[in-house]
């Protein structure tokens, strides 16, 4: 008997995880009705991370009232899985560039306090391992917010505590973490990132990723300098040296933030997923692995789902067929041609507007994957 895995990212805008894969399922099943299905979700720690983790294992998600980076409250989601002891988090829920637009943008204050406040609660439900997916922040305050609302105490010269945002880093004086919530030690955080920028610099938090959070040509020069301060401190009192460290810089220092303040490590956030799906288990007797995301280009093969699982499939069987299917492809995909994909298809059936494919994104998989069908029994 065929088996086949289908293993896709969400397509943004249109169809999570689960139902892209629910859509191919459906037209492989018009050519290959008897074949052995086996549908795994996936995501690479960006957006849709926490919905793919909670599909794959049937876990849970929780909501709770945090603080957004503006310092309004907001409602956020996270996920438990293995039977609530690891928590699946994307900061973004808490403090992402979503909750920000061009009259309200404003990094010099933006906090990632609301992250803080999930990763308390993820604890207080059990949770021992927390995955934080860091991807599209609003902050630059380098997870300095979520360290507080974890119990630190960042002081200015007069004892002080510093008000929210990046731009307060300057006037840090002292770290006191005596107050820091003690499950903290027993609890193990994953961070998702493919970012390798350090901290600060020319290609730190402050210059690469500001401008796209409302910071100009002056606000980027401060807060750089701010971070640059904010990291001589957590050197001198938590001995922890994060500033050139890669990866350090993500979601505006948040990386920093973590590593400096947690019991963390950093780890691409596809090979993240293929573990917690148990991926590559799946995929040893399989034929077929289809994956795919929303636009596959030459970018693809910078950690994105698509490589990821094809990169898992090869090292376990070599001889699956890898086949990856988008909503569009871009420039260079031969490119990933030797990083394990076999063959690339757009589900787009021809030129028409974003706003029709999107909602046609569950036909047009069928009628796709329908055809790969056919493809592979008229060559077999």
């Amino acid at each position: 008997m065929m088996k086949i895995v289908l293993a896709p990212d969400s397509y943004k805008n249109s169809l999570t995880a689960k139902e892209v894969a629910d859509s191919m399922r459906k037209g492989f099943e018009k050519v290959y009705p008897d074949a052995e299905y086996v549908n795994v979700p996936m995501a690479d720690g960006g957006e849709g991370t926490v919905q793919s983790l909670i599909d794959a294992k049937n876990g849970q998600m929780i909501t709770e009232e945090v603080i957004n980076p503006l310092g309004y409250s907001t409602k956020a989601q996270y996920g438990l899985i293995d039977s609530g002891q690891v928590a699946v988090i994307e900061m973004a829920q808490a403090s992402g560039i979503q909750f920000i637009n061009q009259y309200t943008q404003n990094p010099y204050i933006a906090t990632t306090f609301g992250i803080g406040q999930l990763i308390k609660s993820a604890m207080k439900k059990g949770a021992k391992t927390i995955i934080i997916g860091i991807g599209g922040s609003a902050t630059n305050d380098g997870g300095a917010g979520m360290a507080q609302a974890l119990g630190a105490q960042l002081l200015d010269d007069k004892g002080v505590e510093l008000q929210y945002g990046g731009a307060m880093l300057n006037k840090l004086d002292k770290i006191d973490i005596s107050k820091m919530l003690p499950e903290l030690n027993d609890v193990k955080i994953i961070i998702a990132s493919d970012v390798t920028n350090p901290l600060t610099g020319q290609n730190g938090a402050s210059h690469v990723f500001g401008p796209q959070k409302g910071a100009n040509e002056e606000m980027v020069e401060f807060l750089d300098s701010a971070l640059a301060h904010y990291a001589r401190i957590i050197k001198r009192d938590l001995k922890v040296d994060i500033e050139e460290t890669p990866g350090a810089g993500a979601a505006g220092g948040l990386g920093a933030g973590l590593l400096a303040f947690t019991n963390s490590e950093m780890r691409s956030g596809v090979d993240i997923v293929v573990d917690y799906t148990d991926l590559k288990e799946k995929v040893k007797d399989a034929d077929i692995v289809v994956t795919g995301e929303g636009q596959i280009d030459f970018q693809t093969k910078f950690g994105k789902t698509p490589i990821g699982v094809a990169k898992a499939t090869k090292a376990v069987n070599p001889n699956a067929t890898v086949i990856a299917i988008a909503g569009s492809v871009g420039d260079k995909i031969s490119e990933l041609y030797p990083l394990g994909i076999d063959a690339i298809f757009t589900c787009v059936p021809g030129v028409e507007e974003l706003s029709k494919a999107i909602q046609d994104t569950d036909k047009n998989l069928q009628q796709v994957s329908e055809n790969i069908a056919r493809l592979i029994t008229s060559i077999k």
